[in-house]
């Protein structure tokens, strides 16, 4: 037989009788003081069969393991229908549960056969773990001795603490995790935003700022060289507004004073045209060669003549006026009968098949080249020999071959200078 199953003297008569009238006490009024921790044993008890006395089992659920029921813990609170195991039962208080029930049964152990002894008072599930295993300094002299299985119940005793306890501490543990998961916020919250409270710092404290990708402008050469967004069929409303500002002339020839003037709500760079036409009409490669003419740009004043920007629409109403129809091809013109000189904002915003995407620089330059040339006096001029640079008043708008004779675009009045 196993060493927890060893068997004590048999009690008394007198034993049985005394634990039979405490049994029907007050059960509060002999609640034993707190104890020392330390196991006592009684001067009036024998001494066991192994050397020491036997602790007083004073109440204990099936197989020797105390319901201990303390405050918080892994178990959880509140209110609940207690009914402890072979006890009668207490009522709706506001109680901690005790170990799970499978942890209690896993170390059960049957009764003894034979007789058994009197039955124990109902164990206060109150009371602390050294209460029940010590007999109090003021005991009762006349209480009965427990039965000799002092040893089993001990080891029993502590064996479903220690399961109580790596319950608590798992039931712990579980829950801080959970805790520490959510954070105290909610699982929405997006990551990377400073959370609630002084020390909730945001993900992206630690990850360096990104830098803004610093855009750099287009230059002159890249915007006269870029395509615009306008429509062929745009008819605008007809309204000009000046450019302010001016540009002196640079050389020392015949002077022309120009305007421009652009129609509203073009959506076109007014200030790139403005300063298209002045750098074109002074190069040495346009009608200021040789210092024989230089041109200046003014927003009040009397001027020489307007170079105009206007919508597809708004041109061929004013090249009407001096009995050019521009609409055919969506051309340019110089109306004449008018201060105007008229440049198309379709051919400017998109160019001409006779140039392509990639010559929208030197077709610009072209445009301005030709239309003034007419103001200053100058007809259409032809390509004589194939292959050769077309002269800058051919309608190299329209066509690049005429009679048969193919030549490459050209913006310039003296392209070889």
């Amino acid at each position: 037989m196993g060493r927890h199953s060893r068997k004590g003297p048999e009690p008394t008569g007198s034993d049985i009788e005394a634990a039979v009238a405490n049994a029907g006490g007050d059960r509060e009024g002999m609640r034993p003081g707190p104890g020392s921790g330390r196991r006592r044993r009684p001067a009036d008890a024998p001494a066991g069969a192994e050397g020491h006395a036997p602790f007083r089992e004073a109440g204990h659920v099936r197989g020797g393991h105390p319901e201990q029921r303390e405050p918080g813990g892994g178990w959880g609170a509140g209110p609940q229908q207690t009914v402890p195991r072979r006890q009668p039962q207490v009522g709706t208080r506001s109680l901690v549960p005790g170990p799970r029930r499978e942890f209690v049964d896993a170390f059960d152990v049957p009764e003894p056969h034979g007789p058994s002894a009197p039955a124990a008072p109902p164990a206060d599930p109150y009371s602390s773990v050294g209460e029940w295993e010590e007999r109090p300094p003021q005991g009762d002299a006349d209480a009965p001795t427990p039965a000799k299985d002092g040893k089993g119940a001990k080891g029993r005793t502590f064996t479903g603490i220690a399961a109580a306890a790596v319950t608590t501490v798992l039931a712990v543990v579980v829950a801080g995790q959970v805790a520490h998961d959510s954070g105290g916020t909610s699982a929405a919250q997006p990551a990377g935003v400073d959370r609630d409270g002084t020390d909730g710092a945001s993900r992206s404290d630690d990850r360096p700022t990104p830098k803004v990708a610093q855009v750099k402008p287009l230059s002159y050469a890249e915007k006269m060289a870029k395509a615009y967004p306008l429509s062929p069929e745009l008819h605008g409303s007809g309204k000009f507004e000046a450019v302010p500002g001016t540009a002196k002339a640079p050389g020392g020839g015949h002077k022309y004073r120009y305007r421009i003037d652009v129609e509203q709500g073009l959506g076109l760079d007014a200030s790139l045209f403005a300063r298209a036409v002045q750098e074109t009409l002074n190069d040495d490669r346009s009608w200021a060669h040789d210092g024989a003419m230089t041109f200046e740009r003014i927003s009040a004043g009397e001027p020489d003549f307007v170079i105009t920007l206007a919508s597809p629409g708004t041109t061929g109403d004013w090249c009407r006026k001096s009995g050019l129809d521009t609409t055919e091809d969506n051309v340019s013109c110089d109306s004449a009968a008018t201060e105007r000189v008229m440049i198309n904002a379709y051919r400017w915003a998109q160019g001409s098949s006779t140039f392509g995407p990639d010559k929208l620089f030197a077709y610009r330059r072209m445009l301005i080249n030709h239309e003034v040339g007419h103001r200053l006096g100058h007809d259409h001029v032809s390509c004589r020999t194939s292959g050769a640079l077309a002269p800058v008043m051919q309608q190299q708008t329209k066509s690049l071959n005429i009679g048969g004779i193919k030549c490459r675009p050209n913006a310039w009045v003296y392209p070889g200078s």
